[in-house]
């Protein structure tokens, strides 16, 4: 279990075992993300990681630069801050 914390409101949310992706732990807490494809190709979720590290579970295809996450295809390793 990881602890999130959105940079933007303050809000702090648990990211379980049980949520597959970062962008779904976001979803469950209703933390309203944009997205497109689930899968890392267009981008549209695209976030800076403000502190901590992720677990990638499939390599992004959209560009991507550094300092930023896709939420749909990754997990938090650990806390982290995410600017959103």
């Amino acid at each position: 279990m990881s602890r999130v914390t959105l940079r933007l409101s303050g809000t702090e949310l648990l990211c379980q075992e049980e949520h597959p992706s970062l962008l779904i732990a976001l979803e469950s807490h209703q933390i309203e993300v944009e997205y497109q494809c689930r899968e890392g190709y267009c981008g549209s979720c695209r976030c800076r990681l403000v502190m901590g590290q992720v677990d990638w579970i499939t390599e992004p295809l959209a560009f991507i630069n550094e300092g930023e996450i896709l939420p749909c295809c990754c997990r938090a390793k650990g806390d982290i801050e995410i600017e959103m």
